[in-house]
């Protein structure tokens, strides 16, 4: 079989976690690495077998190797110009959530993404939890209708985050380089599933605040209301001050039955349709994932998405979470931020079109 030589950009825990996820895909090996401080590169490099070459620059690693693959895992902030020169390359690509901070530059670069497409290039965004067995199971169960007309939906990361996390880069916490807080950087993933499983959002109306952290320009807290165009409606709530930190929990609810996530597992699940149904059935235990169950299951959600973006390559399909997808995760983040600014609610069209763009986030609330 072929083998498709990847790239990955940026050489900190996530490129790292990129890096073990690859090295586990038969058809995957990791060809170079790059960062701006080769020495984390280098550091990278020598764990990884065979060792790839390292790189201060993508344009020089594209230009000494055949990449088949670009991985970007750079500060939030970053990832359009890399992913840009990527496919601009010849080159499928992946980039981690979000896709960027700047709603303008992604909404940009989606195009960028589908006239690439045209030439058969694959570009997704990761989102590796709707890869999850238990996601995966109660979106089937929402396409085949076993729950009905969606009516609402409850998504709860009450998540920690000490201070020594923020102020382990100066990056961390910065709306030019983390893009946001609490929701942008870690409840995107609830964000993203929110979506596949309500549609398109039609407005939101949110309140932000930091209340438990320092030096940063971000929210540690996020509460949001969503209606969607299809008249459900969610609240979202995410955060990074809920000590000691909790499993992220989500709640669906239709007209023929509800399913309840819960630290990734399908903890309940009902269907009028049929009653004796339960989640055991849908998901079987040896198929369950959960971070909290799991000590590589990090890794394991990356697998999958790589397995995914494989598999999109060889088949010419569009992969599970392609770029449309991640700019409207970052459209549904940026109306939150949008609404909290201004206090009000907001249309999400206008928000993902560009009307407000000229709206500056910021977070209310004072740190003790």
């Amino acid at each position: 079989m072929t083998v498709l030589n990847v790239a990955i950009v940026g050489s900190g825990i996530i490129g790292a976690n990129h890096a073990e996820a690859i090295a586990r895909h038969p058809r995957l090996r990791v060809a170079a690495l790059v960062d701006a401080r080769i020495e984390a590169a280098e550091a990278l490099a020598a764990r990884l077998d065979p060792r790839p070459s390292a790189h201060l620059t993508l344009t020089e690693a594209l230009a000494t190797a055949k990449i088949d693959i670009v991985s970007i895992c750079t500060p939030s902030g970053l990832h359009i110009a890399a992913a840009q020169e990527s496919l601009a390359a010849g080159a499928h690509l992946l980039v981690e959530k979000p896709l960027d901070t700047d709603l303008a530059k992604a909404r940009a670069f989606a195009k960028v993404a589908a006239e690439a497409a045209g030439r058969g290039l694959v570009s997704a965004v990761v989102s590796q939890h709707r890869f999850d067995p238990a996601i995966a199971a109660v979106l089937r169960a929402v396409r085949a209708g076993r729950l009905g007309k969606l009516t609402s939906a409850v998504a709860s990361m009450p998540w920690w985050r000490d201070q020594a996390y923020y102020d382990s880069a100066d990056w961390r916490g910065t709306w030019a380089f983390d893009g946001g807080g609490a929701l942008a950087n870690q409840g995107i993933h609830l964000v993203d599933q929110l979506l596949a499983l309500l549609g398109r959002p039609a407005e939101v109306y949110a309140r932000t605040a930091l209340v438990s952290h320092e030096r940063i320009e971000v929210e540690d807290l996020a509460a949001a209301t969503i209606r969607f165009e299809s008249g459900a409606l969610a609240v979202l709530h995410a955060t990074t001050s809920a000590r000691p930190g909790l499993p992220v929990r989500l709640a669906v609810h239709g007209t023929e039955g509800s399913a309840i996530l819960h630290d990734d597992q399908l903890e309940y699940f009902h269907t009028a349709a049929d009653p004796a149904l339960t989640a055991a059935d849908l998901v079987p235990p040896e198929e369950l994932y959960g971070a909290a169950k799991a000590p590589d299951g990090f890794v394991t959600g990356h697998l999958r998405q790589y397995a995914d973006i494989v598999e999109a390559i060889e088949t010419g399909r569009a992969p599970g979470v392609p770029v449309r997808d991640g700019l409207l995760a970052l459209g549904l983040v940026r109306a939150v931020y949008v609404s909290a600014a201004l206090g009000r609610a907001v249309v999400f069209d206008e928000v993902l079109d560009g009307a407000l763009d000229d709206v500056e986030p910021h977070t209310q609330g004072v740190t003790p």
